[in-house]
């Protein structure tokens, strides 16, 4: 069983949506059984759990103090992959999820806040020896300051090549309990997802490398952001 932790230090993120669609994208790419695990106090993931119809992912109740315990447990009943939501603060709490995570999973979005706010997580996810993946998250299309974005994060660490741009799809799905795989017809933000959720399967089997590609020009140019970074077969 794979574990990934979604965090981030700022709120407003996009975690607990990051989280739920990386669960039923894995679910529908046939990596399941997913369990989902809300560590959050305001409980985000677990209202939009409860407001869903169809029965996967699971649903994991548990605290972080007895997190070890039940993964060991999830382990014994075949659950593939856990994904677990965090909270928007650096505590001991996140600690103890991210230490016991095989990928951590850090959505920005492309504000100079949200960039500043990096620092701190992933000195906790580097101390602690995880291996970390940032994900542009509710990027606005053509945007200068997306492609500034992944310039910055490039330089602090692995940033997936998919961005997942801002849509009003993903909110209007997570009202009740879906995502923007399960809404009528194709779209982009699904696409989106799927290419996201097959390099994080790709990561998490170790079947791309860590390296990156040179940025050409002191900037990307913004319609070249989703391809500034190239990851290559190991």
């Amino acid at each position: 069983m794979r574990v990934i932790a979604v965090a981030s230090r700022k709120g407003g993120s996009g975690k607990t949506t990051l989280a739920g669609h990386l669960g039923v994208q894995a679910e529908l790419d046939g990596a399941g059984p997913v369990a989902l695990v809300d560590v959050d106090p305001q409980g985000s993931l677990a209202e939009w759990w409860n407001a869903r119809s169809a029965p996967t992912p699971y649903f994991v109740h548990t605290a972080v103090s007895r997190l070890s315990d039940d993964i060991a447990e999830l382990k014994t009943l075949g659950v593939e992959l856990l994904v677990i939501d965090t909270p928007p603060a650096l505590t001991s709490l996140i600690k103890d999820v991210i230490d016991v995570s095989d990928l951590v999973v850090i959505p920005t979005r492309p504000s100079p806040h949200d960039l500043r706010s990096i620092g701190a997580t992933v000195e906790l996810v580097e101390h602690l020896g995880k291996p970390l993946i940032f994900v542009l998250n509710g990027a606005a299309m053509r945007a200068r300051i997306t492609a500034e974005a992944v310039t910055v994060l490039s330089r602090h660490g692995t940033l997936a090549p998919t961005v997942v741009h801002q849509r009003v799809d993903f909110a209007s799905s997570m009202i009740d309990g879906r995502t923007v795989m399960e809404l009528p017809g194709k779209s982009r933000s699904a696409a989106e997802i799927a290419e996201l959720w097959s390099y994080m399967r790709d990561r998490l089997a170790g079947n791309v490398s860590r390296r990156h590609f040179p940025i050409p020009g002191p900037l990307a140019a913004a319609g070249e952001a989703d391809r500034v970074l190239r990851q290559e077969p190991v």
